[in-house]
């Protein structure tokens, strides 16, 4: 490798509350040569660092721009009010909006839900972030809607969360920019999207000898023809299978035989005087 040549890599931002872990495992297993990168981005500024190039592909929450990014949802993720452990809605299994109708519910600047009407009584202030907010939930001053994981990921031991049934709901993509499709872009797309290494999507894979994986059926069916001409015959030349044992006729003449070899042994009836 000359001094101006660069190893590939691949740069992967990803929000709070997504887990990357297992999609970084496959890339490591499948291209070991080339080393993915880990880049940590807030939210609103996940579609900028696209856009930017400083990373090759991300994931994102949804609504993003999409006018020169492209985004594919992954899932959906359950909304949940964080609250105290001896808040009254942690004695039931879920809520609605309603029953939080009476609460002072944060909403912070970073917040991951797109609200038609902000559920609660408005809080004093805006928190700058999620985490923050979770810190005033912990102090006992007002509770907070988020997706699920961000409720797992700033957890507390003094606090829990309970499902809102009619809250929105946030959509995880993976996105990256159009004008940035490479062969790298299209193997992360593939390992997010669960194929298998030989998959036709994606870019061609070249299946490991002796396994018949991705074999053509033309190619198929010459070596079965192949191997039919390299079986011997199992009759001799005639090329008809025998059983051993002799057809009806066979066993007529058969005993025909063995009667007209026993009346020469007898010789002729002798004449009577």
């Amino acid at each position: 490798m000359t001094g101006s040549e660069v190893s590939p890599s691949f740069r992967l931002a990803y929000v709070p509350g997504v887990t990357p872990a297992k999609w970084v495992r496959i890339w490591n297993e499948r291209l070991p040569d080339v080393p993915l990168a880990l880049l940590p981005v807030a939210a609103a500024d996940a579609p900028d660092v696209l856009r930017t190039g400083d990373a090759d592909a991300g994931f994102v929450r949804l609504p993003i721009d999409r006018t020169d990014l492209s985004a594919i949802p992954l899932y959906t993720e359950t909304t949940v009010v964080v609250i105290p452990k001896d808040h009254v809605v942690a004695a039931v299994d879920e809520v609605s909006l309603d029953d939080l109708a009476d609460e002072v519910v944060f909403h912070p600047m970073d917040d991951a839900l797109e609200w038609e009407r902000r559920p609660g009584q408005p809080a004093y202030e805006r928190p700058a972030t999620t985490e923050d907010a979770v810190e005033l939930v912990a102090a006992g001053v007002g509770l907070v809607v988020v997706p699920q994981s961000l409720a797992r990921l700033y957890h507390r031991k003094d606090l829990t969360y309970r499902p809102v049934t009619d809250a929105p709901e946030s959509r995880v993509a993976l996105s990256w920019p159009e004008a940035g499709t490479t062969d790298l872009v299209e193997d992360f797309i593939g390992i997010v999207r669960g194929r298998t290494v030989n998959s036709s999507r994606g870019r061609a894979q070249t299946p490991p000898k002796g396994s018949g994986k991705g074999e053509d059926k033309d190619v198929a069916r010459a070596k079965a023809a192949a191997q039919a001409k390299r079986k011997p015959a199992a009759s001799g030349k005639g090329g008809a299978r025998s059983s051993g044992k002799p057809t009806g006729a066979g066993r007529a003449a058969g005993k025909g035989g063995r009667g007209s070899a026993a009346a020469a042994k007898r010789g002729k009836p002798r004449r009577r005087s």
